[in-house]
C-alpha cells in the first residue's frame, strides 16, 4: 500500500515535570505554548501560513476546554487558522499526529502544528454526586424555613473531595482503575517484580545516560513560568534508582499481593511536546529540510480489561503491510505506561499461543531491546499523558 509521503520538519518538548503533590506553575496550554512558540520562531514562515493546529490532551482545564483553540491563538496563527482539539487518553499526542497526516494525505493541509499536551498537576478536584445533588436542592430553596430544611441534610462527608485524575483513569465499561488493568499483565505473561524493577532502574539508567550526553539537548525547550524560575530539564530522573531499592516499595493497585509500585510505574507529570508536519509541495514551498517522513500508521483496540498491549496489535498489520520484520527496524518507542505493560508487549510478540489466537499466525519474535527505548521512557521522564505519544 502505498502512501502520500508526510514531512517531520521539526519537533521540540518542555522538560517534563513531575508532580509533587502540588498545582504545577503551568497549565496545559501554557506548556504547550512555549514549546511551539520556540519552535515556530526556527521556521521561514509565520504561523498565520499553517493550515491548522491539532491538540492532543487529555485533561484540559475548564477554561481550556478546545485547547487546540487556545494554543494556535496564543502561537499567533490569527483568526482564520482552525484549531481543534483530540483526545485518546495516553495516546492523544500521537492522535493529534495521525490526524495531521490524513489531513495532509488527502490534501485538506499542508503545513500542521500537532502537540500533546497535559499538566496532570491540575487535574481537578470534584464534588461528589452527593454535595451536588444537595447543593442543588439548597440553590432551588426558595424561602428560608426551605433552606434551614436543606442544611439540615447536609452531611460532612459530601465535603470528601473526588480526585478528577483518578476517575479519569477508571475504566467506566470494566469498573477497574488502570494500574489494577496493568497487574493482570504479570500473571498473563509470567513477569516477576524483579523483572519489573530490573526494566524501571533500566530506564532510570538509559534517561541519566542520555542527559549527560546532552541527547535532549536539541529537542528540549526550557520553560519559565510567571516568577521567572526557569526549567530546564526533566525532574524526574532519579540516579539512585536502583534494582534493590525499588524491590523495597510496596504495591500501589493490588494490597498486599500486588507487582505494581510507585517504582516501576510512569510518573505523574506535567509536559508538552509538538511536531510541525508537511506535505512535499509545503516542503518545496518554503524550502524545509525535513528530520523524516511519516510512512504509515495503525490503531488498535482491544480488552480494557488488560492494560497496553495496543502497541503489539498496531504494529503486527504495519510490519506486514510493510513486509517487515523486528530486526529490520533500527529503534523502537513502547510508552512505558508500567514496567509490566512494556514487558508484556515484549513477550506477547514471542507468545506463540497469543500470536495464534490474536494473528493467526506463529510468534513473531522477541524485540532487540538495545534498541528500545534506548534513552529511557515513561518509568524515568514521565508521562504527561496527553503529551507522551508526541514525544
Amino acid at each position: 500500500m502505498s502512501f502520500k509521503p508526510v514531512y517531520i520538519v521539526d519537533g521540540s518538548r518542555t522538560p517534563f515535570l513531575k508532580v509533587r503533590n502540588k498545582r504545577g506553575p503551568f497549565s496545559a496550554a501554557d506548556l504547550a505554548v512555549q514549546c511551539a512558540r520556540a519552535m515556530m520562531l526556527r521556521q521561514p514562515f509565520a504561523a498565520t501560513e499553517l493550515s491548522e493546529v491539532i491538540v492532543g490532551c487529555a485533561a484540559p482545564s475548564p477554561d481550556e476546554t478546545n485547547i487546540g483553540r487556545v494554543v494556535g491563538l496564543r502561537i499567533g496563527t490569527g483568526d482564520k487558522v482552525p484549531a481543534w482539539t483530540v483526545m485518546r487518553n495516553c495516546a492523544s499526542g500521537m492522535q493529534a499526529i495521525d490526524s495531521a497526516i490524513n489531513n495532509i494525505q488527502n490534501g485538506r493541509s499542508d503545513l500542521v502544528l500537532a502537540v500533546g499536551t497535559d499538566a496532570l498537576s491540575r487535574a481537578p478536584l470534584l464534588f461528589k454526586d452527593e454535595m451536588v445533588d444537595w447543593l442543588s436542592t439548597f440553590n432551588g430553596a426558595r424561602s428560608f424555613g426551605q433552606k434551614l430544611k436543606a442544611l439540615k441534610t447536609f452531611k460532612l462527608n459530601y465535603l470528601g473531595p473526588v480526585i478528577g485524575l483518578l476517575k479519569g483513569l477508571t475504566d467506566p465499561v470494566v469498573g477497574i482503575f488502570m494500574g489494577k488493568t496493568a497487574e493482570n499483565l504479570p500473571y498473563k505473561f509470567n513477569i516477576t517484580r524483579q523483572a519489573m524493577d530490573s526494566f524501571s532502574a533500566r530506564s532510570h539508567a538509559r534517561s541519566i545516560a542520555a542527559q549527560n550526553q546532552h541527547a535532549f539537548k536539541a529537542e528540549l525547550t526550557p520553560t519559565i513560568d510567571a516568577k521567572g524560575t526557569l526549567y530546564a530539564e526533566d525532574d524526574g530522573i532519579r540516579a539512585d534508582s536502583t534494582v534493590e531499592k525499588l524491590a523495597k516499595l510496596k504495591p500501589v493497585f493490588d494490597r498486599p499481593s500486588g507487582n505494581i509500585t510507585a517504582g516501576n510505574s510512569s510518573q505523574v507529570t506535567d509536559g508538552a511536546a509538538c511536531l510541525l508536519l508537511a506535505s512535499e509541495e509545503a516542503v518545496k514551498q518554503w524550502n524545509l529540510k525535513p528530520i523524516g517522513k511519516i510512512t504509515d500508521s495503525q490503531w488498535a483496540g482491544l480488552d480494557p480489561s488488560e492494560m497496553g498491549l495496543g502497541p503489539v496489535h498496531a504494529s503486527v498489520p504495519i510490519m506486514q503491510r510493510n513486509n517487515l520484520s523486528l530486526d529490520d527496524l533500527d529503534l523502537w518507542e513502547i510508552n512505558e505506561a508500567f514496567a509490566a505493560q512494556t514487558i508484556a508487549c515484549l513477550r506477547a510478540f514471542n507468545d506463540e499461543q497469543y500470536c495464534q489466537e490474536h494473528f493467526q499466525r506463529p510468534a513473531i519474535g522477541m524485540i532487540n531491546e538495545e534498541k528500545l527505548n534506548v534513552d529511557g521512557g515513561a518509568i524515568a521522564l514521565g508521562h504527561p499523558v496527553g503529551a507522551s505519544g508526541a514525544r
